[in-house]
């Protein structure tokens, strides 16, 4: 029992001098320093360059970076104030990420469904949404207040000598899992959504392109998609909607931006 109930002051402790408020004013809990996830990120990406093909297409790459270039031209400085790098991986996956300390990776399977500079300004804007809100610092600091509590519960369960101690882990952690750790990354993408909208509008890419991309996401999945309850992911229409909720302000962005980006 003490060591439970230490391990919970902990916890506590950590957590609450970890608070922080997301860009769209929801509570955070941060426990890495920026550099350290800026360290991070650089050695992720390095591996990745090691481990995967890079396109060696010109008008392919100057066309991804032109996009991106527009998307990070209007990130804070206080996110990262140096030269972004973007990279064109040569694979059919349908996906883009971004990373702490400035780094854009785009496969190129992704240009097959982003049909436009808009759609991929979207896709990139959202990636570039998900370090802006610091969503890699809050899932780790997330994972680690989790496993202090499930150790400590572990513990708590051997020192009672509790029969059923394997079963009962097994349930923390799907309970962990389906009730913490899935609807945070839910709600990580929904908020992504949200200000990759925005970035995409003020960078003077068309937001009304968002629901086009995502409606042709949904296509290109044939169908072959797990329930949402137990998706990192919102369902298409979930995301359209959420997209669509916040459309008008964003157009505003929109039309008051007077860059209009020619990526081609």
């Amino acid at each position: 029992m003490k060591l439970r109930f230490t391990a919970s002051i902990a916890a506590v402790a950590l957590a609450v001098t970890a608070c922080a408020t997301s860009p769209t004013g929801r509570n955070q809990v941060l426990l890495y320093s920026e550099s350290q996830l800026e360290e991070m990120g650089d050695q992720a990406f390095s591996g990745m360059k090691e481990e995967l093909k890079i396109s060696n297409k010109a008008v392919q790459n100057s066309y991804v970076e032109c996009v991106a270039n527009a998307i990070t031209a209007k990130v804070p400085n206080s996110v990262f104030d140096g030269t972004w790098e973007v990279v064109v991986f040569d694979d059919e996956q349908v996906n883009a990420f971004a990373l702490p300390g400035g780094k854009i990776g785009v496969y190129t399977g992704l240009l097959n469904v982003a049909e436009n500079q808009h759609q991929l300004a979207a896709v990139i804007g959202h990636e570039v949404g998900h370090v802006i809100a610091e969503h890699g610092n809050e899932r780790m600091s997330q994972s680690t207040l989790i496993n202090m509590g499930t150790q400590a519960a572990g513990a708590a369960l051997a020192m009672n000598e509790v029969s059923q101690t394997a079963p009962i882990m097994a349930a923390i952690g799907l309970g962990l899992q389906v009730g913490v750790q899935l609807p945070f990354s839910r709600t990580h993408e929904s908020e992504a959504d949200v200000i990759g909208l925005q970035l995409m509008a003020m960078s003077g890419f068309d937001p009304r392109q968002s629901v086009n991309l995502w409606q042709n996401m949904d296509a290109a999945s044939n169908g072959e998609r797990p329930l949402e309850l137990l998706s990192t992911h919102p369902a298409p229409q979930t995301r359209i909607s959420n997209l669509q909720a916040n459309m008008n302000a964003a157009y505003t962005d929109y039309q008051a931006s007077a860059y209009r980006p020619n990526c081609g």
